[in-house]
């Protein structure tokens, strides 16, 4: 009798202090934030959109997004090349700091450094599934791939669509050596809305990042001769039902409501390719430049009920989004590691914009600053000029450039003669916030050189002959 009480109370102690531990892990663990979809498109330019311009290419489900959440006007890609945009969309830190200076190639022997922390490994912290559906472009090494970095699921072309690299991968393996690009943005849909509807009852993160409109580019006979714009626009326009599939799908498993979607470019557009190349619009120049075409890119965000319709003109960055998105999922952040975006929850819930604001724009050669934002006003230093190449449009060379911004969006003005002051100011101030930002790793190696001597052995030998 006295075991049986015995082991009563024991059971009944046990049953408590699991009850207890269970009640002390929930109330630990700290509040799951909303979704998060990042919708990346590759070379799009600011004259490319509808609601950013564009009125021979349709775009109805992103002019959607602007019209019920944010349009950003002045928002600010990373670099004006690929690779370092990335790097500094996914860690939140500005690229050269990690030595990614120029773009990875399948030859490369490196990567994104596997130290750095990207948004989905931080907010793998609050239990989020991730999942990147598209173009990786930061190394294709095992170490370098996205399962190694925080993502839980991968389908995509590991890099550009025009380099050697063109296969489908599944996580860290080939799912298919055979490509046929009419068709990627019709199959990173599929996988996107897939990955929605299997993870519909647990917190995502779902970076969505398409090949187009990069050159070669390519549209399914759906969308052919569909837009005003050539095959280009029609491209566009296969996106843009891309952006509203994913939009249908949170509707239809009502996750819109807890669900952010943004919907940007890498860089500007590639304006060296013509009618395959894009429009800057109203902005100067295009990819692989400083000038606003290069680094401005074409933004909407929206969170119904959450996100006040708005039109959003202070500086806003890439960089920007790893600080916000970590804020509304309850995760910390690093403090003794350097962050180059800012957290914009107010701004975008609150309607209180972030006014005091600088952003320094860099080349993507070692360390090369180019210019800086400082409220309406930007500061270019002087250029050599460039000829031009068949990978790079043509820029005449300029002596110290002054831009107001607000109201001359296209740099077509220069003001620095008439503000010698400013100028001073603006130099002293870009050299203080390149100095505190301290010293940069060396620049990380994206191409080995080839011994191609005995070409040259046997050239020379036959003109002898």
């Amino acid at each position: 009798m006295k075991q049986n009480i015995f082991l009563s109370i024991l059971l009944a102690f046990t049953i408590f202090a699991c009850s207890q531990n269970k009640q002390e892990a929930i109330k630990e663990k700290p509040p799951q934030g909303p979704n998060f979809i990042i919708i990346l498109a590759d070379d799009l330019g600011y004259g490319d959109i509808g609601c950013f311009g564009a009125t021979d290419i349709k775009t109805p489900n992103i002019d959607r997004m602007a019209a019920e959440g944010v349009k950003f006007t002045a928002h600010y890609t990373a670099s004006p090349v690929c690779s370092p945009s990335r790097a500094g969309l996914l860690t939140g830190r500005n690229p050269h700091r990690m030595g990614i200076e120029g773009v990875f190639f399948p030859n490369s022997f490196t990567g994104m450094p596997t130290e750095e922390n990207t948004l989905a490994e931080l907010l793998k912290e609050n239990e989020y599934a991730t999942g990147v559906v598209g173009k990786w472009h930061l190394g294709h090494h095992h170490q370098y791939l996205p399962l190694q970095n925080g993502f839980d699921e991968y389908y995509g072309i590991p890099y550009s669509n025009d380099m050697a690299s063109v296969v489908y991968m599944k996580g860290n393996e080939v799912d298919s050596f055979k490509v046929d690009q009419r068709y990627t943005t019709r199959t990173y849909t599929e996988k996107a809305v897939d990955f929605i509807q299997r993870h519909k009852e647990e917190p995502f993160f779902l970076y969505l990042a398409h090949n187009m409109p990069h050159v070669p580019i390519y549209a399914s006979e759906k969308f052919l001769g569909t837009s005003e714009r050539g095959l280009y626009g029609d491209v566009i326009q296969e996106i843009d039902w891309s952006v509203g599939e994913v939009l249908n799908t949170l509707e239809k498993e009502n996750l819109l409501e807890n669900t952010i979607v943004v919907f940007s470019s890498d860089n500007g557009p590639w304006l060296v390719m013509e009618d395959h190349g894009g429009s800057a619009g109203i902005l100067r120049e295009g990819k692989q430049y400083t000038f606003e075409g290069g680094m401005r890119v074409p933004t909407v965000a929206m969170w119904k009920g959450k996100f006040p319709p708005q039109e959003y003109a202070e500086t806003s960055l890439q960089m920007d989004w790893v600080p916000t998105f970590t804020h509304l999922a309850g995760v910390k952040l690093d403090p003794s590691k350097a962050y180059d975006g800012l957290n914009l929850t107010d701004a975008l819930m609150n309607q209180q914009p972030i006014t005091e604001r600088d952003y320094l724009y860099f080349h993507y050669n070692h360390d090369d600053l180019r210019a800086m934002r400082s409220g309406k006003w930007k500061l270019k230093l002087p250029f050599e000029g460039f000829d031009g190449a068949v990978w790079m449009s043509a820029v005449p060379a300029h002596d110290t450039l002054l831009f107001n911004l607000e109201e001359d969006p296209g740099e077509t003005t220069n003001l620095a003669k008439e503000n010698p002051g400013l100028v001073r100011e603006l130099s002293t101030k870009m050299t203080t916030l390149r100095n505190e930002m301290g010293a940069f790793l060396p620049a990380i190696p994206t191409r080995s050189g080839a011994d191609n001597s005995h070409y040259e052995y046997l050239r020379s030998k036959r003109e002898k002959q």
